[in-house]
């Protein structure tokens, strides 16, 4: 097997289970919207004691988050970059995480009737400042006329504006933004925030990335554990679940750089995640009694099942992607994980001005089987249009 170099690679596998991951999420929140769909597809209620595929996607995301960490940190050290500077990285990658979540959940919680301008003219004109600020422009000068400081400072300006004239809650109770849940970006950002410290503090010492990860975990049982409920829980802004999983990432990448080079490190690696997938779903189903498996609650077993399947997942696309190099089966997908910021605020333009047009899916397209295949090519659709928007030089990074 070819050692891949975190300064010179990248890793296949974590690209297309990215990519994967992206084609699902953008494909549940579409479907959530279709009649007539198996229940097994879902999101399951948050008093039921289970899990359908919309509620492991999300998970997913979080454990890759996790895996890309030592490799990203380790190959901006390797430029030469310090890790004071990395430290800076990390903070400001963090803080457009969690601005472009906070502004998010506040659009869900939008008041229409307040607003001076149509929530969906209001939408747009948020995902258009997202793009003018962290759009990773080619230079400093755009067409050798814009410059590139021009263009974020009005994004910037834009956001401010939209703040200002935002307006929630309801007629009778209005009420301006605030935290809320901090939205799927936001938990990204904190989450992101506190593993990579982490790890850039633990950096080669990896019994204190394993020792993050079981106190992560400790903090997500107490969360529900009744020997706890009246002691204070000490809390970093949101669940401990969120942490587990991104950490959960960090400690198979970090396990991957603990292994020799040797011809074998592939079958052992792949096989030493099976055996991590194994334990930690184990374990979500023996603490199971608490709380059940539920994702709106963030309970300690629905954590650990889904990092047993990521894990799994992660392991089979390892051996498929990097050991025996089969990878063109997921091209299409690929700007997904490339540009997947990118992707994921698409549908957030796209939906706006289907509703402006008048644009309406017809009732086949919008129920049963028929509805999902139309879900399913739209999370295609707005892979393709990433990856034409990459080739124009625009594409999101932070």
């Amino acid at each position: 097997m070819t050692n891949h170099s975190p300064t010179t690679d990248r890793i296949a596998s974590v690209d297309i289970f990215r990519a994967l991951t992206m084609l699902l999420m953008i494909f549940v929140n579409d479907m959530a919207g279709l009649a007539n769909i198996p229940g097994w597809m879902k999101h399951t209620a948050a008093d039921v004691d289970g899990m359908g595929l919309s509620d492991v996607v999300f998970p997913a995301f979080l454990f890759i988050v996790g895996l890309s960490i030592p490799h990203a940190l380790r190959a901006r050290f390797a430029k030469g970059e310090t890790k004071g500077r990395i430290a800076v990285h990390i903070l400001l990658r963090s803080l457009a995480l969690i601005i472009m979540g906070f502004f998010l959940v506040n659009l869900e919680n939008i008041q229409p009737d307040g607003l001076v301008i149509s929530k969906h003219v209001y939408a747009i004109f948020l995902i258009l400042a997202f793009f003018l600020i962290w759009n990773l422009y080619p230079g400093a000068v755009i067409a050798g006329k814009v410059r590139r400081s021009w263009l974020r400072g009005a994004g910037i300006l834009l956001l401010i504006l939209l703040a200002v004239i935002y307006k929630g809650g309801t007629p009778e109770d209005p009420s301006w933004m605030k935290p809320r849940w901090w939205g799927i970006l936001g938990l990204i950002g904190w989450a992101y925030l506190v593993s990579a410290f982490i790890y850039l503090f633990a950096w080669n010492r990896f019994w204190l990335v394993a020792l993050a990860l079981v106190v992560f975990s400790f903090l997500n049982f107490a969360e529900v554990s009744p020997l706890f409920e009246h002691l204070p829980t000490f809390k970093l802004i949101i669940s401990a679940s969120n942490y587990v999983l991104v950490m959960g990432g960090v400690f198979a990448t970090a396990m991957y750089h603990r292994i020799p080079p040797f011809k074998e490190k592939s079958w052992i690696y792949a096989g030493l995640l099976v055996f991590l997938a194994v334990i930690i779903a184990g374990y979500g189903f023996d603490v199971r009694p608490l709380g059940g498996i539920s994702k709106i609650r963030a309970t300690p077993s629905w954590t650990s099942l889904c990092m047993g399947i990521s894990l799994a997942v992660y392991a089979l696309l390892y051996l498929l992607a990097d050991k025996f190099k089969i990878t063109k089966w997921a091209a299409f997908i690929s700007p997904a994980g490339r540009s997947t910021l990118t992707c994921y605020l698409l549908p957030y333009l796209v939906y706006p001005v289907m509703r402006l047009s008048g644009f309406q899916w017809p009732p086949l397209l919008s129920s049963g089987g028929a509805g999902l295949l139309r879900s399913f090519a739209f999370a295609l659709l707005i892979i393709w249009v990433t990856g034409l928007l990459g080739k124009i030089q625009i594409r999101l990074r932070i």
